[in-house]
């Protein structure tokens, strides 16, 4: 098992981002403690710095350091043990038709229209949408070899999912997909071929990212059970919290 202690002698460098609006909890603001991307960003300790609570933004990897908000909590499937539910069985089923594909981690035209109708949709803001060279740094910059996937319904492209491969997992780092598709949700979908993959590549764990019970756009991880959670500097069942 990877840990922090697989970590070379000399020490990453990390730094504390200034406060910033938080993008989950109305009215709350955060920080971020970020580590410097660079060579040391070996796919080891980028498996291991995922095992300890961090994310990947783009080239950084990064884990939330509020000084007195604690909602945002890392949450992982061990995928032996998964059992969907009725309604994933289902939406499962339903999905069969769709085309799987990897593709090149590069900028597509086609990923770029897909991505700006999600996010208009499914996450409106004030602000402008992300011009094409935001969205290369956030989705298309990575330490590590991300996996762009494709999925199409005969000819019509409707998700892209990007993932990081770790040595015992996969990580999910962002998916976007056709909003005005009329089928069952495709962001279930896409969590259940998640774990199905894992599975086929021999993995353990699926590592959703952070869980926030009071966000709607994040809450939707427990779902998928059995969830383990990190707290405290180690992972423990999900549903041993009361919070959950």
């Amino acid at each position: 098992m990877t840990s922090l202690y697989d970590l070379p002698a000399q020490p990453l460098q990390c730094y504390l981002t200034t406060t910033y609006p938080c993008s989950y909890l109305t009215g709350e603001t955060t920080r971020s403690q970020v580590i410097s991307p660079g060579p040391q960003i070996t796919p080891n300790i980028f498996s291991a710095l995922i095992e300890q609570g961090f994310r990947r933004s783009g080239l950084f990897t990064y884990r939330p350091y509020c000084t007195s908000c604690r909602a945002c909590f890392s949450v992982r499937i061990p995928v032996a043990h998964f059992s969907a539910n009725r309604s994933q069985r289902r939406t499962w089923h339903l999905h069969q038709e769709l085309s799987v594909q990897d593709q090149p981690l590069l900028f597509q035209e086609e990923h770029y229209r897909l991505y700006q109708n999600y996010q208009r949709v499914r996450h409106p803001s004030p602000q402008e949408h992300d011009s094409p060279e935001q969205y290369r740094q956030f989705l298309l910059q990575s330490p590590v070899s991300t996996r762009l996937v494709e999925f199409h319904h005969h000819q019509q492209l409707v998700m892209v999912s990007l993932i990081d491969p770790l040595l015992n997992g996969l990580s999910s780092v962002y998916t976007f997909y056709d909003p005005e598709w009329k089928g069952p949700a495709l962001g279930t979908f896409n969590i259940l071929w998640q774990i199905e993959e894992c599975r086929r590549l021999g993995h353990t764990w699926l590592y959703l990212g952070y869980w926030i019970k009071d966000s709607p756009k994040m809450c939707y991880k427990s779902r998928f059970q059995p969830l383990e959670i990190w707290f405290n500097g180690a992972w423990h069942p999900f549903s041993a919290f009361p919070f959950s």
